[in-house]
């Protein structure tokens, strides 16, 4: 077997031709021999067969393909299927050669019993090779450290995992999971299928490492029913890609992968209202600042598939645009999305310049705008207040009032639950910015203002999830900054298909609030991705465990929960995940006077003011904006861009 294994493809073609040529005589004869019951038998006229049945045969295996295949690799279903219908192709020809030649002496259940006999004895012949080659795969396999993995699925999935890891020098397939209870005991390709009850003696009969869950089309709730099942055990638990991933190619049913927080949380996104997500985009010109970011690219991914005209992708990282720029292009190709009617135009600027935020507007003549650009990481803005308030707050001032003055018909600023009550910088410049596109949706405009408020997004930038996996690869330890801290999650494209959503329904001035299901306990979070792979937590109690989680500490700035809604309740709106607040705001013509005497704050870098005045205007805020340690080289005067917009008296 190693010898032939080791032959060049063409010789191993050879090899099977001319086998086929000396076996198709043979079964000429053992078809008489069947017919006539005797082990020599007369052949008569069927002489001729002898000679013409490998002449017509081999020719037909080979316009069928059957030498191209690789005899250990080709499907079940796919082998059989050629060798059938080179069998009765072949048996159909010799069938009217015989008629029409007049041979005698050949009986005419002859030829069914060629038919039935070359069919086992082809098919069989190529059976036996895989056979052979298995047996050698698993004797190599034996003198390696492979992995026992169960399957946990045994549907179509779950099979077609097994067929690629026979393959996987690596993995070996042992029985299938499965708590359908028609399939208990039932033996799939030579692999038994057992209740997941009996999981724990799997494990010590089989010495089993890693469980595949091979059920790509359920809920992500009873997929977390299951994780939960799982992870008292230990075991490495990984997936198969998702149906909507399968079907699309993007992946394979062998490219398994760690387990989704989004899985763990069991959260079932509601299904767009697809009148909703486009509304605003389809035929529009569309732009997102802060495009290259976790959620501004995701709405660009989004928006692309709702057939803009245009989109815009407003950066100041050059690297960040450039990414987002390529991807966007590559997604077309892939998705196969109508390029030829939507331009995608990078533009680099940045949202505290106004005059290229107008000069953008005007040049592509934006429709709809989606303000994703934001400095958010909570500690970062902690240490750098001041930045962190030109860039949130002055920011969406410039680019709200950019969109006023060129007629931008809809502005939809994201925003964060850390608005809510700020312990930090960043939440509070944060409600400044909401304060600020309340106040000029309140002045006479075309423009419709909105915005949206949600909490952490699944795997963004400085997301607990990949630094935790991190963590969790390095063995440890695993860091939470307090054992009580709780969050909401959900997950981007959830998220931008939500934004997308709420800002459609804008009449002017809205505060949108997304409905984030239930919190999450960070440290429980911490230890079920320990568990789901395979390790266990080292404390107190169990010394020997694998991972230590340590608390940290909160940050600067943190808090132990984030809230969405202030003081009011939220209304119900027309989705099921949207609600509506009624926050209170100020009139321009106050705001106005406030964020001059703000802005004025940050250029001379007099850190007691801005305390002042976020402590004075953003409710529930009581944090310490940090004094700054460089004197500024030179006092700017008030640039007066917030006195473009005309006050209205009251």
């Amino acid at each position: 077997m190693p010898y032939i294994l080791r032959l060049q493809r063409w010789q191993k073609r050879l090899l099977m031709m001319l086998f086929d040529f000396a076996l198709l005589p043979v079964i000429v004869w053992a078809s008489f021999a069947l017919r006539l019951g005797t082990w020599n038998p007369p052949l008569n006229d069927g002489m001729w067969m002898l000679l013409i049945a490998p002449l017509i045969t081999v020719p037909i295996f080979i316009r069928l393909g059957l030498y191209r295949a690789v005899v250990r690799f080709i499907g079940g279903q796919q082998a059989v299927m050629a060798v059938l219908k080179g069998v009765t192709l072949s048996t159909l020809i010799m069938a009217t050669i015989a008629i029409l030649a007049t041979w005698k002496g050949i009986p005419r259940s002859i030829f069914p019993i060629y038919w039935g006999t070359a069919f086992l004895f082809i098919g069989g012949s190529r059976y036996f090779v895989r056979l052979l080659y298995a047996q050698h795969f698993h004797r190599q396999q034996k003198k390696q450290i492979i992995k026992h993995i169960l399957i946990y699925g045994a549907g179509e999935s779950g099979i077609q995992l097994a067929n690629a890891l026979s393959r996987n020098q690596d993995y070996r397939a042992v029985a299938y999971l499965d708590d359908n209870p028609t399939l208990k005991k039932a033996i799939i390709q030579g692999l038994q299928v057992y209740s997941p009850s009996a999981l724990d003696k799997l494990i010590e009969d089989f010495d089993i490492q890693q469980v595949f869950l091979a059920m790509p089309s359920i809920s992500k709730a009873r997929k977390s029913e299951i994780l939960k099942t799982l992870e008292p055990f230990p075991v490495h638990v990984l997936t198969v890609p998702s149906m909507s991933e399968l079907i699309s190619g993007e992946q394979q049913i062998d490219q398994l992968r760690e387990i989704g927080i989004d899985e763990l949380l069991g959260r079932d996104p509601v299904s767009p209202d697809q009148e909703l997500l486009s509304i605003c985009i389809r035929e529009r010109a569309v732009l997102v600042t802060g495009a290259g970011g976790s959620i501004g690219s995701e709405l660009c991914r989004q928006i692309l598939r709702q057939d803009p005209s245009c989109l815009v992708l407003f950066e100041t990282s050059e690297y960040a645009l450039y990414q987002i720029e390529q991807e966007l292009h590559q997604q077309v190709q892939r998705e196969k999305l109508p390029l030829a009617t939507t331009q995608i135009i990078p533009v680099l600027g940045s949202v505290q310049d106004q005059g290229r935020l107008r000069e953008t507007f005007q040049e592509h003549n934006i429709d709809t705008v989606y303000h994703a650009a934001a400095y958010k990481h909570v500690p970062l803005v902690e240490h750098n207040p001041l930045q962190g308030i030109l860039n949130n707050t002055f920011g969406t001032l410039q680019a709200a009032l950019a969109a006023k003055l060129t007629g931008v018909r809809h502005f939809v600023l994201i925003s964060t639950d850390k608005a809510v009550r700020p312990t930090n910088v960043m939440g509070a410049s944060k409600r400044m910015a909401e304060l600020v596109l309340q106040g000029i949706a309140l002045e006479p405009s075309k423009t419709i203002f909105s915005m949206v408020r949600f909490g952490n997004v699944l795997g963004s930038s400085g997301s607990v999830v990949p630094l935790f996996r991190g963590q969790i690869q390095r063995g440890g330890p695993v860091t939470v900054t307090h054992p009580d801290i709780i969050r909401y999650f959900m997950t981007i494209p959830e998220a931008a298909q939500l934004v997308i959503q709420a800002g459609a329904m804008a009449k002017g001035g809205e505060v949108f609030l997304l409905d984030m299901g239930e919190p999450v306990k960070i440290t429980d979070l911490a230890r079920r991705m320990v568990h789901l792979s395979g390790l266990t937590i080292r404390d107190e109690l169990h010394p020997e465990g694998d991972i230590e989680i340590q608390f940290s500490g909160l940050r600067p700035g943190e808090k132990l929960y984030e809230e969405l809604l202030i003081d009011s309740q939220a209304d119900k709106t027309s989705h099921p995940k949207i609600y509506h607040a009624h926050e209170d705001c100020l009139d321009w013509l106050e705001l106005t006077s406030i964020l001059d005497q703000l802005e004025t704050a940050c250029e001379q870098r007099d850190t007691e003011t801005v305390q002042d005045i976020l402590e004075t205007i953003v409710q529930g805020y009581k944090g310490q904006v940090k004094t700054a340690k460089l004197p500024a080289p030179f006092v700017a005067k008030s640039t007066g861009n917030v006195s473009l917009l005309p006050s209205r008296s009251h």
